[in-house]
């Protein structure tokens, strides 16, 4: 998390305030054009099955039926999609809220406008007997990746049993290998996500899930995040790509089968191996987002994130999520 936030930095001070653009990101919803401006949509994503609709967007001919021309950038580290997005070399980017609010800190010009999944299953917190509640893990040593969502989930776990970080012994590396490290008796529990979490289980009945993201609906969830730039100068565009988000969303729900082979190609992994995490994320439809983004995710689920941040050191202070966010496009969505 220290290399991401020295590039938001580097990329803030290069861009003159950011390459994303300046302004306040604020729009009216009276001041949404009901067609998208002319213009390439450049967007950040990286393989994660809560940003695929955009694929099914782009193979079903959604984004093209909304006026769209969107070029999706694939980037394989979080470092390099979000020094992109504030480079200006992307127009919209697909990230995690604490990097949302991490933004805010950065005073990077830019909103959250969607919100695309949360994880209930697939972030947990892994261990065996005779540690089976996180009070267990006091004393003991943890794996887990810092500054990503396993950071996130350990910090509020901790802070919601009475305890915090200074009460386990971390070991920082990397989620695909802390559900290892705990099988081979290195660390008393790992904080991983899917697909790693059945591969511990698969490997090893024992280890069981002692914390879920599902503990708070959100915690580990994601935004779509839009530059005021674009916010303000093209926010046709913006309405354009979230209505087409809420077509994808409707074929996902009415085609499932078809719609996880888009994005389980899509993301690079055989045909099936994405099963058990698909199970363990939710997507957010447009009237879920019509009442959570202005409501719950301002008012607590961000709030939970930035707090669990701070704990963390990925934020160096509570970021007031309201800030970080613009409902109207989601609002005016039909």
């Amino acid at each position: 998390m220290f290399f991401l936030a020295v590039a938001l930095a580097i990329g803030v001070a290069a861009c003159g305030g950011g390459g994303s653009g300046g302004g306040s990101g604020e729009v009216a919803k009276g001041e949404i054009p009901a067609k998208p401006e002319a213009g390439v949509i450049k967007m950040g994503i990286e393989p994660w099955i809560g940003y695929g609709p955009w694929y099914i967007a782009e193979q079903k001919g959604f984004f093209k039926k909304q006026g769209l021309d969107v070029e999706i950038v694939n980037f394989s580290t979080d470092a390099d999609r979000e020094a992109a997005f504030v480079g200006g070399k992307t127009d919209v980017t697909n990230v995690p809220t604490q990097t949302t609010l991490l933004f805010g800190q950065q005073h990077v010009p830019a909103k959250a406008v969607l919100l695309e999944d949360e994880s209930l299953e697939a972030d947990a917190v892994l261990a065996k007997a005779p540690l089976t509640s996180i009070k267990d893990l006091k004393g003991q040593k943890v794996a887990y990746e810092e500054g990503t969502t396993s950071d996130i989930l350990i910090n509020y776990a901790l802070e919601q049993n009475g305890m915090s970080i200074s009460d386990i012994s971390k070991v920082p590396m990397a989620a695909s290998n802390a559900g290892n490290a705990a099988m081979a008796g290195q660390v008393g529990a790992a904080v991983t996500y899917q697909p790693y979490i059945a591969a511990v289980l698969d490997k090893d009945p024992e280890f069981k899930e002692i914390y879920a993201a599902k503990e708070d609906p959100g915690l580990i969830s994601d935004n779509l995040v839009a530059s005021n730039d674009m916010i303000e100068n093209k926010p046709g565009q913006v309405a354009a790509l979230v209505r087409a988000w809420g077509e994808a969303i409707e074929f996902y729900e009415a085609n499932e089968k078809e719609a996880q082979e888009i994005i389980t190609k899509a993301d690079g992994a055989e045909p099936g191996t994405l099963d058990t995490s698909f199970q363990g994320v939710k997507l957010y439809n447009l009237a879920e987002n019509k009442e959570l983004l202005p409501g719950e995710f301002v008012t607590k689920t961000a709030v939970d994130v930035s707090k669990a941040a701070n704990n963390a050191g990925i934020l160096e202070e509570e970021v007031e999520p309201s800030s970080v966010t613009e409902p109207a496009f989601v609002e005016a969505a039909k």
